[in-house]
């Protein structure tokens, strides 16, 4: 049925021009989708080889996932810290048929005369492989350290999660990394998470397998652990990897859903002005005697012919799009280093297979009607274009743009990355009612940006006409550049609307003088000895992390602060601007922005069911909404409450009022003001950067696309453009009308990519921020003159090379 024949190979050869425009297209198309589709797989095949645990044969740790919903809407929310285990599931564990032994594994942050170190308990070494090599192991208030800078008996001062004391040094480990390790009671006591354990490590008996210790084992613990063996070890020691699979299956697929529909949107957008180029061929085909059959035959086989090669082509800048999108993903810790990008024929075949789809389909669908009407009919229209009303595609263009509406108005509710999910999906629900109604929506802008052309001259009136009475060549070079401007536009300035209100809240609300930064974090009692410092008037210790709280739909992470001190001194260095209720940080209250109050459906008095940092669940009792969450932090509550449930339970940053930087300078580095804003703007970088690279992906096919159409459709005009200098038009003055119809293709693009930017962008910022959309003005014009350069660029090349022969080609 689809067997190549020589009417296609023909119109390949003597036609190269009108299919290298449908190649180019197609093999865009496939370097998307086939990027897209590498990053997906890795997100879902992404693992990292065990170090720590690489000599523990079964590991069971607690899951770190945060279960909501029931029956086919349960889903789950990644944490933003480790969960832990119940201490006593180190005997439950120890007791499973097989196994031989089972130790408790303890980590966490702590601080030595000479820096940051790793704190463990003594028994992990039984799988982590350090030696003693002078020395015994630690009893109660004593410690092993690594390294050769302290001698056995010597005593050492070492700060962790339960203050600061003294310690004497029991024995030294043979190890090059900063490390101590307690006895293991006294290294549960020290972590600041009494009775819990980070994992238990099993070893088997003599003769018994991995994989059935492992089942034994999870028999055994029920659905108090995970157990873990194999590379999935590697997910315990590592919980970063739950967040790059996240960030990995997001990109590659909710913005690789998206990225693929408008690429195959583009791509057969493409096709379908290939073949309706070719409507007076089909109509003289039909015209002696050609069957519609025969027809369709034709296009199949001629997209047999280019699109294979093209998605196959298209594959080999995808795969380089891929490892570079993963490498920035890497470099910028996204990624852990250990986890590869993984490249199959999987997403190959498919991009390949999905460009061979959309060319078929799309053929078929602009050929339809030329392939079965009478030929004299079909020779008729292939003569003079005749706009019609379609009872399928007005209809269907009309629910796309009503849909949009609905999904921009409901979108108000929605934050963070769902948000800029949705956003995706309305602008695409939008560009899907403008290629739906693209005849009568270019007729309607030709007719309206026309007007002023009219008393442009002659050039400009003629470009005016011709755009009138070819609304669907003008619909085809319109749509792309809707498609770029509209997709870049929503993705950045969505981006500068956060951050010009979240760069205002903090500008407002940060009153202190002075910021205190240390790692891994400031000793028990700074923020009493800094109150005590000279000068200074009010002093409050942070802790920063994030919680879960109630969304439309499930959960959704919040930053987080446990204070050290009083709400007094709180409202000395945070103007939170608290609108409802008065701000406590008592036990068991919290304070929370009004916009998550809003989201959770919470007021003053109810209590918020939330998870802590481990996945805990939590009802404390709303005592406050405020108004500057996204600049400061979204959840405010007592530093007791959160530093049992968070792996660094110390405060990460000390804010005071008064005070002097030399002062301060004992409890770590000290920034001001600006300072302060600068480094948290650093910490979002990560976010305007994926969204930049989205904007330039999707932005650069479209624009790509735009370039590719508006070529097509200007060297499928030769021979309209000798007949202009047959008549006696200057090449000067065809040149100037050709400008014109891409100045005009450009603004009616720019005006309805920037109509369908700003209903996207309303409502959705208002539901984020409370502000309606920043757009700098320089970017805006930066995007409209690229788009205005590229348009007439891309029409006057090919205008004058094919001008430069002067005949009546055809």
């Amino acid at each position: 049925m689809l067997t190549p024949n020589g009417l296609a190979r023909a119109a390949l050869r003597f036609r190269p021009a009108g299919f290298a425009g449908t190649f180019v297209a197609l093999m865009m198309a496939a370097t998307v989708v086939s990027a897209c589709g590498i990053l997906l797989e890795t997100g879902l095949r992404a693992t990292v080889p065990p170090a720590r645990y690489a000599a523990a044969p079964v590991v069971a740790a607690a899951a770190q996932t945060a279960p909501y919903g029931h029956g086919d809407d349960a889903d789950s929310e990644p944490l933003p810290d480790r969960a832990r285990l119940d201490a006593s599931l180190v005997a439950k564990a120890a007791a499973a048929p097989g196994a031989r032994t089972a130790v408790a594994d303890v980590t966490f942050p702590g601080r030595g005369p000479h820096g940051p170190l790793s704190v463990h308990n003594w028994a992990s070494t039984a799988f982590s492989g350090e030696k003693l090599t002078a020395g015994r192991p630690p009893r109660p208030g004593e410690v092993v350290v690594a390294g050769g800078r302290t001698a056995v008996g010597s005593h050492l001062t070492l700060t962790t999660p339960a203050g600061t004391r003294s310690y004497r040094v029991s024995g030294v480990a043979g190890t090059p990394d900063p490390a101590a390790w307690f006895a293991d009671d006294e290294a549960v006591r020290l972590s600041g998470h009494p009775g819990r354990i980070d994992a238990v490590v099993v070893f088997p008996e003599a003769g018994v397998s991995t994989a059935a210790l492992g089942s034994r084992v999870a028999h055994a613990l029920g659905r108090h652990a995970t157990v873990h063996t194999g590379d999935d070890r590697g997910t315990v020691e590592d919980p970063s990897l739950g967040e790059a699979r996240e960030t990995l299956v997001g990109i590659g697929g909710s913005f690789g859903g998206v990225a693929t529909l408008v690429a195959m949107f583009t791509a057969a957008g493409t096709v379908a002005l290939a073949v309706g180029q070719r409507a007076r061929e089909f109509a003289l085909l039909r015209a002696i005697g050609t069957t519609p059959r025969q027809v369709r035959r034709t296009i199949a086989t001629e997209a047999l012919l280019v699109a294979p090669l093209a998605g196959a082509l298209g594959c080999l800048p995808g795969i380089a799009l891929a490892r570079w999108w993963f490498g920035q993903l890497r470099d910028k810790g996204a990624v852990p280093e250990a986890v590869g990008l993984s490249v199959s024929w999987i997403p190959l075949v498919s991009a390949a297979g999905a460009v061979l789809l959309t060319a078929l389909l799309s053929g078929y669908a602009a050929a339809h009607r030329s392939s079965r009407i009478k030929p004299g009919q079909a020779l008729s229209e292939a003569s003079v274009e005749r706009l019609r009303v379609g009872w399928i595609r007005t209809p269907l263009g009309i629910a796309a743009a009503a849909g949009g509406c609905v999904c921009a108005a409901l979108s108000a509710s929605l934050t963070g990355e769902d948000a800029a999910n949705a956003a995706l999906g309305i602008v695409f629900l939008f560009m899907l009612a403008v290629a739906l109604l693209g005849p009568l929506v270019a007729r309607a802008c030709a007719c309206l940006l026309g007007l002023p052309l009219r008393g442009a001259g002659a050039p400009a009136a003629l470009a005016a006409a011709n755009s009138r009475t070819n609304a669907r060549r003008l619909a085809s070079a319109i749509t792309p550049i809707v498609l770029a401007m509209a997709f870049s536009s929503v993705l950045i300035f969505m981006q500068t609307s956060t951050e010009r209100v979240t760069a205002d809240q903090q500008h407002a609300g940060v009153l202190a003088d002075h910021i205190v930064t240390a790692d891994p974090g400031l000793p028990r009692d700074a923020v009493r000895q800094a109150g005590r410092s000279p000068e200074v008037t009010a002093a409050v210790g942070l802790l920063r992390t994030s919680v879960l709280v109630p969304a439309p739909g499930g959960l959704e992470p919040a930053s987080a602060q446990g204070v050290t001190g009083t709400a007094r001194g709180l409202a000395a260095v945070q103007d939170l601007d608290v609108g409802h209720g008065r701000l406590s940080l008592q036990r068991g209250e919290i304070a929370i922005d009004a916009r998550l109050a809003g989201n959770a459906h919470v007021e003053v008095g109810d209590r918020l069911h939330l998870r802590l940092p481990d996945g805990t669940r939590a009802a404390p009792v709303v005592a406050a909404t405020y108004g500057r969450g996204m600049g400061l932090s979204q959840v405010t509550m007592a530093h007791a409450d959160l530093a049992p449930h968070v792996t660094s339970a110390y405060d990460t940053e000390l804010w005071t009022k008064g005070g002097t930087a030399a002062g301060l300078g004992r409890f770590g580095t000290v920034l001001d003001r600006g300072g302060y804003t600068t480094a948290r703007s650093l910490d979002r970088e990560l976010n305007a950067w994926a969204n930049s690279v989205m904007a330039g992906v999707l932005g650069g096919f479209a624009a790509v696309a735009a370039v590719n159409t508006l070529v097509m459709t200007v060297l499928d005009r030769r021979r309209e453009l000798g007949t202009l200098r047959l008549i006696g038009s200057t090449r000067r003055q065809v040149l100037r009308m050709i400008r014109w119809e891409a100045l005009l293709v450009a603004v009616a693009g720019i005006a309805l990519g920037t109509a369908i930017a700003l209903a996207t962008l309303v409502p959705m910022t208002k539901g984020l921020t409370g502000r309606g959309p920043y757009v700098p003005p320089l970017v805006y014009g930066c995007f409209a003159g690229a788009i205005v350069v590229l348009g007439v660029t891309a029409a006057t090349l090919p205008a004058r090379a094919a001008l430069r022969g002067e005949t009546l080609d055809e």
